[in-house]
């Protein structure tokens, strides 16, 4: 048999689906209120911004303290009475008169001569004295030193000339006024056509005055043969050269004046 079905029961929605109301009304009344309000307010707490004015800064001043006016001359008595040196020290009044006593000096050893003391009498060393007594060490030198070797000072010419004979710079002794070793010298030479060194100029100086002097003193001095036979550089009457010192250890050493020497 079939049993008849149960009667169901009906479903509500939790959701109201009945058309909505007209709000219109109070929607529009709550904007116009809020914007009534925002004016009210804009107009009570409106800020009035002040106008861009440039303005010149005051000129400077400057204020004399004098006591020509009652102010300033209450100013200068109020400095001096809080003046800080004036109240660390100790002033005197005015009406005290005191002066320390003149007290004459006396020094200790006129009144209190001091003791001397004996010397000790002389005992003679009656030791026997040492066969090696201390003294300073001898010292020995080497024996068969190699002397040193002497370098002459050479005076050199250009190839395209040759001074005849031996040069003479060897026959002179050059004295220099520096310890310093000197650099080389060179000097611009014009030989005329008798061979005679007629100028001599210096081009590259050795570093002391005295050998520059001296090395062109013998560059003068120095003949050739004569250079009639030979061609002249652009027609000119002399022949140009160069000469150049080679200094050695030959050189004689300044000597140590009294000023020098150191003081006792």
């Amino acid at each position: 048999m079939m049993r008849p079905l149960a009667a169901q029961p009906e479903f509500t929605t939790l959701f109201d689906w009945s058309p909505p109301r007209a709000r219109k009304i109070p929607f529009i009344s709550f904007v116009s209120a809020s914007a009534v309000l925002h004016l009210f307010c804009f107009y009570v707490f409106q800020i009035v911004y002040p106008p861009a004015v440039a303005l010149i800064p005051p000129p400077a001043r400057v204020n004399i303290i004098t006591p020509s006016s009652g102010e300033g001359r209450t100013l200068l008595q109020w400095i001096d009475a809080e003046d800080p040196a004036l109240s660390s020290t100790t002033q005197r009044p005015a009406e005290a008169s005191f002066s320390p006593p003149a007290s004459e000096h006396v020094p200790s050893y006129e009144s209190r001569k001091p003791g001397l003391r004996e010397p000790p009498a002389y005992q003679p060393d009656l030791r026997v004295p040492s066969s090696q007594p201390p003294g300073p060490v001898r010292l020995t030198r080497r024996a068969g030193q190699t002397p040193t070797t002497t370098t002459p000072t050479e005076l050199r010419f250009s190839d395209d000339l040759q001074p005849l004979g031996t040069s003479p710079a060897s026959t002179f002794h050059f004295t220099t006024l520096s310890k310093e070793p000197p650099q080389a010298a060179s000097y611009r030479v014009g030989i005329d056509s008798r061979g005679d060194v007629r100028y001599c100029f210096l081009q590259h100086s050795s570093g002391d005055l005295t050998l520059d002097q001296e090395g062109r003193r013998v560059v003068l001095l120095c003949r050739f043969s004569p250079l009639e036979n030979r061609q002249t550089q652009d027609g000119d009457a002399f022949v140009w050269t160069t000469a150049t010192f080679e200094w050695g250890n030959d050189l004689v050493p300044p000597i140590a004046t009294s000023a020098d020497s150191p003081a006792p």
